[in-house]
């Protein structure tokens, strides 16, 4: 995404993580249709497999066929992709992924997207099926311990909400990507949180950095940043510097601290940092005051004056 990386770019990316100590890996059959499922394993294939935790999402599927990409997507295989949340295709998926990723098991399979932001007003129909599919596979894999959860990855809280307000096949645990962050957060707190707790389910943050805005990049939420945004992550940045820390450490703690973000799991920083040297950069953070080797609920109180700072300022 954003940029096309190289074979030995990204693998030195994924061991430099291994080397600084990460141990939770996420990625998806979408992501460079299957190329980095493939260069993930590549390297977690030299570890051993109780040492690590790793997950991966279905509603996708790689065709062996040839389809050119742009936008977004226009870097990986040129493969077509399939959108389908049966529980067939669901099946399938897990045995392709299994394969690319060089392992017997996965821990957590999240469904993919079943969102607005992707499919418009056809995305209720996509969850439909996927409740009528993939719920009832993951859930059936869940409760035989052939996984250790399961639930959504989605750019949006609606389907989280959705899916934990359920009778029957309801989720473990979600991805919830870009929506608990510094810049972020309402709807999270307001809604999937709370439904979360009263369910004893979790919640895996996906983009605490909003696609690299709060690192001072010019991308927020995988589109160019608005100008209202790059002003709050000034704001931010000034709040974080009367503080005497740095906005990227402060922007990890927030999106850690909250007690239902599984302290071990929280999203893989060599994923969303770009390349080796960020990686060991963002991953020497834990040197800083506000990031912590095992955050709890308390650690909550020390962010007001960077949410309410931006209120005041920017709305």
């Amino acid at each position: 995404m954003f940029r096309d990386i190289p074979e030995d770019e990204a693998l030195a990316t994924v061991q430099a993580a291994w080397d600084h100590g990460i141990r939770y890996f996420d990625t998806a059959p979408f992501y460079g249709a299957g190329l980095a499922e493939e260069r993930l394993g590549e390297v977690l294939s030299k570890q051993n497999r109780d040492d690590f935790v790793l997950s991966t999402k279905v509603g996708r599927l790689v065709e062996d066929e040839y389809e050119e990409k742009s936008g977004l997507f226009e870097y990986g295989h040129q493969k077509k992709i399939t959108t389908d949340f049966s529980a067939e295709a669901t099946e399938r998926s897990i045995e392709e992924s299994l394969k690319r990723l060089k392992t017997d098991r996965l821990d957590f399979v999240f469904i993919h997207d079943t969102s607005r932001d992707f499919y418009g007003d056809e995305w209720i129909s996509l969850f439909d099926q996927a409740r009528n599919g993939a719920f009832k596979v993951l859930n059936k894999l869940k409760e035989e311990g052939v996984i250790s959860g399961w639930g959504l990855g989605v750019n949006t809280t609606e389907p989280i909400e959705l899916a934990l307000d359920m009778e029957a096949d309801t989720p473990t645990i979600s991805l919830s990507a870009t929506q608990y962050s510094l810049l972020k957060h309402e709807k999270a707190l307001q809604r999937i949180m709370p439904k979360s707790q009263a369910q004893g389910a979790q919640i895996v943050v996906g983009g605490p950095f909003n696609s690299g805005a709060l690192l001072g990049g010019n991308h927020f939420d995988y589109a160019e940043i608005p100008p209202e945004v790059a002003k709050q992550v000034e704001t931010l940045n000034g709040i974080a510097d009367r503080h005497g820390v740095s906005l990227k450490a402060a922007a990890m703690q927030f999106s850690t601290a909250h007690q239902l973000i599984p302290k071990r799991l929280f999203y893989s920083v060599a994923r969303r940092t770009g390349n080796r040297s960020k990686s060991a950069q963002s991953l020497a953070l834990r040197g800083h005051r506000l990031l912590f080797e095992d955050p709890t609920d308390g650690a909550m109180s020390q962010f007001g004056d960077f949410c309410t700072g931006v209120e005041a300022r920017v709305r």
